[in-house]
Formats: C-alpha cells, structure tokens, sequence
C-alpha cells in the first residue's frame, strides 16, 4: 500500500472516530482530515470536492464551522481566483484554549445553580462538586496550553 493510500486510509479513520464519538458531522470531519493528512500546502474546494468525493455544498458548510474553531484557515494563493484552505498551524492548542470559554460556562451554571437551591442538599453537592471542577479546570488549562506552547517552540524553531 503507497503512501498517499496509507494517508487517506489514516484520514478517514479519523473522521470517523470524529463524528461517530466526537459528534462532528461527518462530512465536516472529513474535510478537517483531508486538510490535516494531505501532504499539499493547502487545498481548494474543488480539491476537497475531488478527494472526498462530496459536494461543493458540504465543503463550503464543512469549511464555514472549521474557520470559527481555528482548526482551518483560508489562506492567499497568488495568480489564483479560488479560495486556498489549510490545516492551521497551532490549531489543537487554539482548540483547547477555545475550551475556556465552555469551562466558564459550566463553571457559572454550577453557581447559578447553587444559587437556586439549598445549601445542605442533594442538588447543592452536586452543584459544588461540578463548580469545583470547572474551577480547578480553568485554573490548569490555560497555563498547561501556555507550557505546551513553549516547549513546543523551543522544539520547533
């Protein structure tokens, strides 16, 4: 099996793994694999359209929830009049710090929560145990992502 095989057979196990387990629409995780797998520096719809054999449809919705996240970025291509996308570098770092404002989310709800019911109950325990987390959540993430990041730039000059 050649490599160029080998990649794409890597890709699609992985969007699958992302859209049965990670709820990622899958032809959304497709797109992300075929980006984050290709050995070209970046990929037009068409291209996408080509490789995945999908519609230029599910690209574009594809291409429209991986830009928000930071995962994919558009990118200049010179002489050309089609958009240029790529896996992004420092993506799963963004990712992750992205992640912070869910903890915040779930953090305040934990507290609102509290605020709603008494303090020696069944619910209450519960509400302090989940704010708990979440707190000690936000308190780790952002400098273990800061920590990654520097050790990754003095790997990666």
């Amino acid at each position: 099996m050649g490599t160029d095989q080998r990649l794409r057979d890597a890709a699609e196990k992985l969007a699958l793994t992302l859209s049965a387990g990670g709820g990622m629409q899958r032809s959304t995780a497709r797109v992300l694999t075929a980006l984050l797998y290709t050995e070209q520096n970046t990929m037009t719809a068409a291209d996408l359209c080509t490789e995945l054999s999908i519609s230029s449809g599910a690209v574009s919705t594809a291409i429209k929830h991986l830009m928000p996240v930071g995962l994919v970025e558009r990118v200049p291509a010179p002489g050309s009049r089609r958009d240029h996308y790529r896996f992004r570098a420092g993506a799963w770092a963004a990712l992750m710090s992205q992640q912070n404002t869910m903890l915040v989310t779930m953090r305040d709800s934990a507290q609102e929560g509290l605020a709603a019911t008494g303090p020696d109950t069944i619910t209450a325990r519960r509400m302090h145990e989940m704010q708990d987390f979440y707190t000690f959540m936000l308190s780790e993430l952002a400098p273990l992502i800061a920590r990654w990041r520097e050790q990754y730039a003095a790997e990666h000059p």
